[in-house]
């Protein structure tokens, strides 16, 4: 499985998630990252900015949202089935990688990740964060506590493991969370803990079968 892993939304090569293995051009946007917000109306205006850009790369975006899987795996299973793609948004990453939990998506991911079947993992913040070895250090930018309707269980701080570094998004970059992002560099560089900072225009790609991977989009 290929991986496409973004600072901040496409960043500034977005072209090179796309794959020539790909049967379609469908692609699941998934927003459950922000299922912890209380304004519908700022969910839906980052939607459409989301299939707006994927729309540019030719894409045909589609919203896939996690909680209709809740406990319906195999549901989900057959419907990842649809898409070449999946873009998974920025957000909380605790509430992310317990509704990818809750779905069986981090299930599916895992199956998915020894093959090559066409099927691209695209995302970016806490959507490339969930795809590390662990999630603590995030911790300082996103609240582990926070706890959305529909949702069960307690803190999920294990990440997929899918890409094996640390991922510190919008590092020292024109963002919100960059002053909270510092925070989880200085954690991991206590704690010990391999990591990637990228800015925002910066993204990396990996392979899951080979392991090989490269940050694209640096210095322009």
């Amino acid at each position: 499985m290929k991986l496409y892993l973004s600072s901040y939304r496409l960043g500034r090569h977005p072209g090179v998630m796309m794959d020539g293995r790909a049967v379609n051009n469908r692609v699941a946007v998934i927003q459950n990252a922000q299922d912890c917000w209380t304004d519908p109306l700022k969910r839906q205006s980052v939607l459409d900015r989301e299939c707006t850009d994927l729309g540019t790369l030719g894409l045909e975006p589609v919203e896939l949202d996690l909680r209709t899987f809740f406990g319906r795996r195999k549901d989900l299973e057959r419907e990842i089935e649809r898409f070449s793609y999946c873009w998974v948004c920025g957000g909380n990453s605790f509430v992310l990688r317990r509704a990818f939990h809750l779905s069986g998506f981090d299930a599916v991911l895992r199956e998915r990740a020894d093959q090559h079947d066409g099927l691209t993992y695209g995302g970016y913040s806490a959507g490339a964060c969930v795809m590390t070895p662990t999630l603590e250090g995030i911790h300082l930018a996103d609240d582990p506590a926070s706890n959305p309707v529909g949702y069960a269980g307690p803190v999920m701080w294990e990440g997929l493991a899918l890409y094996p570094f640390c991922i510190a998004p919008h590092f020292r970059s024109d963002h919100p969370e960059t002053k909270l992002i510092d925070q989880s560099v200085e954690y991991f560089i206590e704690k010990k803990i391999p990591f990637v900072a990228l800015h925002d225009g910066e993204a990396i790609t990996f392979d899951t079968i080979t392991k090989q991977g490269r940050v694209v989009g640096i210095n322009g």
